[in-house]
């Protein structure tokens, strides 16, 4: 069996920048367990595979240990491939995905998803947070996972967690987040439990940062930075029910894997 392999990077206009995605386009599903063998021996945030039916494209996401339910940067990734090497008349698709249908366009360089919007809960201090972090956050919620606001860019730096204790969070991962210096708001994503530690640019994550930040800033249009050391940076609006979140790609590599 061969299957067409692509590596994207995601959320940068620069190679060695953003996230980078492995994107598997199949003619037909393959078995799960495969799936997995595939993302584990890629050892990427997510691999990607999709399927044509009909008009749409049937969507899954696989980090190296699990499957997810939604992810960003392989989703950008994926329509970053089928824009420019399989369809490239279309600037247009949808998604069908367990986390419901998810437009994607093509403007310019940017591409452009259409994701849920994940408003967060305010919750209780949480002891394993403030150790896991070895700082308290300002400001605690949850939805998938755990957002914790602080006060400026510098401490978002700063941080250096201890990934064992934030394995035993009962989430997926954990959003740290502050004002940003040269963008409306930055942040980090640490999901050590799904097998990454820190995820280069988590475009999901910012179903939940969106609505927080458009609240508090009282604007629905947002320009933020993810800031691992590969650096991503995002657009994104708040649409309501909604987010929009956007970005910019660049291919990597191209090959087949062999089975």
């Amino acid at each position: 069996m061969e299957i067409p392999l692509y590596q994207i990077d995601a959320f940068t206009g620069r190679t060695f920048g953003g996230n980078p995605a492995a994107i598997c386009p199949l003619d037909t599903w393959i078995d799960d367990g495969l799936m997995q063998k595939i993302a584990e021996e890629n050892n990427l945030s997510e691999t990607a595979f999709f399927v044509k039916s009909g008009k749409v494209y049937e969507i899954r996401w696989f980090t190296p240990k699990i499957e997810i339910e939604l992810a960003g940067h392989p989703t950008l990734a994926a329509a970053y491939v089928i824009f420019n090497f399989i369809n490239q008349k279309e600037d247009c698709i949808t998604f069908s995905s367990k986390s419901g249908e998810l437009v994607v366009t093509k403007e310019g360089d940017l591409i452009k998803m259409n994701f849920p919007s994940m408003a967060a809960v305010s919750v209780q201090e949480n002891e394993i947070i403030n150790q896991g972090l070895r700082k308290r956050p300002l400001e605690l919620y949850k939805t998938r996972d755990y957002l914790a606001v602080y006060a400026n860019e510098e401490e978002i730096l700063s941080i250096k967690p201890d990934f064992e204790l934030l394995k035993k969070l009962d989430c997926l991962g954990i959003i740290i987040t502050a004002p940003g210096s040269t963008a409306d708001f930055v942040s980090r994503f640490f999901a050590p439990s799904a097998g990454i530690n820190e995820d280069p640019v988590t475009g999901s994550a910012h179903s939940t940062l969106v609505p927080y930040w458009a609240k508090r800033l009282k604007k629905d249009s947002l320009h933020a930075y993810q800031l691992s050391t590969r650096r991503g940076e995002l657009f994104c609006r708040y649409l309501g029910d909604r987010v929009e979140i956007s970005g910019r790609a660049v291919p990597y590599s191209k090959g087949t894997i062999t089975i």
